[in-house]
């Protein structure tokens, strides 16, 4: 195994999972009596340029089928982030009915409706169905492919280069990285702006955040390798923004190498940060894996206790890093006997691996429960807003660090 992005060859291992299905491989009743398959989730750390990758099993068009249900605009916090996003590079670049903007992996439009509103021309690119449609609804031009290289060539032709290229939150989600991020650079106007957003692994390793590996995410990112896949790929980073999304994540700017704006002085200030954090030395890296062993047993512990007292323990969100604790944990519905989540293409299905039902949030009303744990932590703060009226019930409210102890 090698590399995706260098080629080295992978020695050591960063995390093992053990088994798990795909996190979005949501299940109707009738496939419950039908095999399920599971594969390994295991991630190597590449001693060369750090990128942490997955041992690959699975293409992509296997992960982000017409069923993929993962949809960004459930998530109220979300929209306002991307509203918020939108708003800012129409000012920073003058953006205007002139303009051209191109997103990867649009989703259901959460973000380009924005643009549309704004009277900014954009367009999407999205492999997945369900959402396209979605977007297509809400007056987003989508086009429903895989990005690549070579489809980079074809949409020049036809529809010009972007003024910005966003590309949030897919860059984890690319099998061949070198060959995306050429794709970005060649849809890309001579003085465009390319912006990606994704999780920061300093973040994920300061945090213990092992339930942010899925199958999905192909690598996990320092600003290091990033600047290095770009300088490779005729990019380079002029600006780096720090966020508190998904547990901590990296907005990087990017441009053409031979583009003359000035690079800001955060790029080099977060290389730096990283560099003392341990990110280039592989002692940093090979002990990520006892620690997630430890809140394993530490979440069997809190579970089982609950269940001798006689206690109801439910989550709330089915989302994939939910599924990567409870298929690592191995719980099952005997411990959890059922999960919520507001998006209604979950409602009525079981969580892949557990087979845990996937109820409407009334539910969390009309049963008789003691506990909810928030699976996705990352807006913990809006889902315990939306719920704070179960308190009159009785009922705790918590994040998995909020109740365990290491």
């Amino acid at each position: 195994m090698k590399c995706r992005h260098c080629a080295s060859p992978l020695e050591h291992v960063f995390l093992d999972l053990g088994f798990a299905p795909p996190s979005n491989a949501y299940l109707f009743s009738d496939d419950l009596s039908l095999p399920e398959i599971s594969y390994p989730l295991k991630l190597y750390v590449c001693e060369n340029c750090w990128l942490v990758q997955t041992q690959d099993f699975i293409p992509a068009e296997g992960l982000f089928d017409k069923d993929y249900s993962y949809f960004s605009s459930v998530s109220s916090s979300w929209l306002r982030h991307a509203r918020d996003f939108c708003e800012s590079m129409k000012s920073r670049l003058f953006l205007d009915n002139e303009s051209f903007v191109v997103e990867i992996a649009s989703n259901d439009g959460y973000l380009l409706k924005n643009f549309v509103d704004m009277g900014v021309p954009c367009l999407g690119v999205e492999p997945t169905e369900k959402t396209a449609e979605m977007a297509e609804k809400q007056g987003v031009a989508t086009i429903r492919r895989f990005f690549d290289h070579d489809f980079s060539e074809e949409l020049v032709k036809e529809k010009g280069q972007a003024d910005l290229v966003v590309a949030n939150n897919v860059y984890a989600h690319v099998p061949d990285i070198n060959d995306f991020t050429l794709g970005l650079a060649a849809i890309l106007k001579p003085k465009g702006t390319l912006v990606l957003e994704f999780p920061h692994l300093m973040r994920m390793i300061e945090g213990d955040q092992f339930d942010t590996v899925y199958h999905e995410h192909f690598s996990y990112f320092s600003l290091f390798t990033v600047n290095r896949i770009f300088r490779e790929c005729g990019l380079k980073l002029v600006d780096v923004d720090e966020l508190p999304t998904h547990g901590g994540s990296l907005r990087v700017y990017g441009a053409h190498e031979a583009d003359t704006r000035a690079i800001s002085d955060s790029v080099a200030a977060i290389l730096e940060r990283e560099k003392s954090c341990g990110l280039q030395q592989l002692s940093t890296y090979l002990g990520f894996n006892k620690r997630a062993e430890r809140i394993k047993v530490a979440f069997l512990d809190y579970l089982i206790d609950r269940y001798k007292a006689g206690r109801v323990v439910v989550g709330y969100g089915a989302a994939a890093k939910g599924n990567t604790l409870l298929n690592y944990s191995g719980v099952k519905k005997d411990l959890l006997p059922f999960i919520v989540d507001a998006a209604p293409s979950k409602q009525g299905k079981f969580l892949p691996g557990s087979h845990i039902p996937v109820l409407n949030p009334d539910a969390l009303w009309v049963e008789n429960i003691d506990e909810v744990i928030i699976f996705p932590w990352n807006i913990s703060d809006e889902i315990k807003e939306q719920l704070s009226g179960l308190s009159e019930k009785g009922v705790a409210v918590s994040t998995l660090f909020e109740v365990i102890e290491i």
